[in-house]
């Protein structure tokens, strides 16, 4: 299902459900309204979390076209009675920034005490010091997006990047960017706009962004310095790939090599054991769509693993014929896709 799509049904939801919210009692009768709300609260209330946020920051974009006044607030009030947001972080905004913080601490332990020549496996032509160099300039990048909510693409080499004076510093400058980072965007509104190099054009989309661009690198790391990538957990895992595969059409470098692919009317699902999450993704008209769940057609391939090892393989760390997967299908068809997708 595409993005506009999505939009569109969560707004037109929204809607009826402020318009049942408000009705007349002569006009819909209150015992139908409340049974309708339950149960339509019930039936979102089932969706995963992930799926739940998603929607949840549907309604709240949808809510936040309409003009100010007394209908976009009960927009904003939609999602109140849907529990879309029980059972997950009181602020997912805040929590992301913190987790920012502790994968940027774990990178700095790893960093400190390692040669900076030392290559980088998933990044070709990279060594210690450029990776630490890349999250560093990442961390300040996001920064002064979030900071001057910006409403065009500002390059990095634009933003004033304090650099370390050699090698050695980087791992107190890894520090020093993502609590700067980590501090402008915990203060700022996460519906505010901005520009973003992916689907959700606000502030909300940075703490995840810069999550997740830090955690796959620390991976690069920790396989450059020890051989074999430290504990992820599964629940950021899969959060990361529902971040890759939202933001992917909007990247060309993806979706160009996508778009040729040609095997329009295949299905791809990933299923992530430890996460009981599942991913179905269908190729046609010159790109892809996915959906969270297994419902729908029958994958033409499959892969499954933990949430960590799926994500690691849709970034290339690990390649499709380590022991951690198991296929079923075409395979050709997987390998198509990542090869696609690389960046």
């Amino acid at each position: 299902m595409s993005e506009a799509l999505l939009s569109a049904l969560a707004e037109a939801l929204a809607g009826l459900v402020t318009e049942v919210e408000t009705a007349d009692e002569e006009v819909l009768d209150p015992d139908t309204a409340v049974k309708w709300l339950e149960s339509t609260g019930h039936t979102l209330a089932g969706l995963t979390a992930a799926d739940r946020r998603t929607l949840d920051g549907l309604f709240r974009a949808a809510a936040l076209r309409a003009p100010e006044g007394p209908r976009r607030d009960g927009l904003l009030r939609a999602t109140g009675g849907f529990g879309l947001t029980s059972g997950l972080p009181e602020d997912a905004h805040a929590a992301a920034c913190d987790a920012v913080l502790a994968l940027t601490g774990r990178l700095a332990a790893v960093v400190r005490d390692a040669d900076p020549a030392l290559p980088v496996p998933g990044c070709p032509d990279w060594t210690l010091a450029d990776l630490a160099r890349h999250v560093g300039t990442v961390h300040r990048w996001a920064e002064h997006l979030v900071r001057t909510r910006s409403a065009t693409r500002v390059l990095a080499e634009d933003v004033p990047l304090d650099p370390p004076a050699g090698p050695a510093a980087y791992a107190d400058w890894l520090v020093a960017g993502a609590e700067r980072f980590a501090a402008t965007a915990r203060d700022a509104d996460p519906d505010a706009p901005v520009w973003s190099p992916g689907a959700d054009p606000h502030v909300r989309h940075y703490p995840r962004h810069v999550l997740f661009e830090t955690l796959v690198h620390l991976v690069d790391a920790e396989l450059a310095v020890d051989g074999k990538a430290g504990p992820l957990d599964p629940a950021t895992a899969a959060d990361a790939v529902d971040h890759f595969l939202t933001d992917a059409p909007y990247i060309a470098r993806i979706a160009e090599p996508v778009s040729r692919l040609g095997r329009d009317g295949t299905v791809l699902r990933l299923t992530a054991r430890d996460a009981g999450a599942v991913w179905t993704l269908a190729l046609g008209g010159g790109g892809f769509t996915w959906t969270r769940g297994s419902g729908g057609a029958e994958p033409t391939a499959a892969v499954e693993a933990d949430a960590g090892e799926l994500l690691l393989l849709l970034h290339r760390r690990y390649g499709a014929d380590e022991p951690c997967f198991a296929h079923t299908g075409d395979r050709g068809l997987l390998d198509a896709w990542l090869a696609a997708t690389a960046l």
